[in-house]
């Protein structure tokens, strides 16, 4: 192969894996978001009152259980991780109860970033 053909073929794989990634990505499920109020505590990529979506995902992406840790918290609540303030439970954020399953869905979410 000739080198501007090498370098092509390099770009075209270089942008189907870019493709690729961002479709197993999980998309943003913006109605849970709104529902339980994430947004009045975190961002999406800057710590505010509480740690940004990257920074949960930067620290727990790859540990064992810690996704079913973090659904259990989104549910029910828990101590805090980050400073001082602790993860209220779903009740207590001003929004309807959660379910096991869209608690699954914004956890998948938070660690795709």
């Amino acid at each position: 192969m000739q080198p501007l053909q090498l370098s092509l073929h390099a770009s075209i794989a270089g942008l189907l894996l870019c493709i690729t990634m961002q479709a197993l990505a999980a998309p943003e499920p913006a109605a849970l978001i709104d529902q339980q109020h994430c947004m009045f505590c975190h961002t999406v990529d800057s710590p505010f009152l509480a740690p940004s979506f990257q920074q949960i995902a930067e620290r727990y992406r790859n540990v064992p259980n810690a996704a079913s840790m973090l659904e259990h918290k989104l549910r029910l609540g828990g101590p805090a991780h980050w400073g001082d303030m602790a993860m209220p439970a779903a009740a207590e954020r001003g929004g309807p109860p959660l379910s096991r399953e869209d608690a699954h869905t914004l956890v998948q979410w938070v660690l795709s970033h």
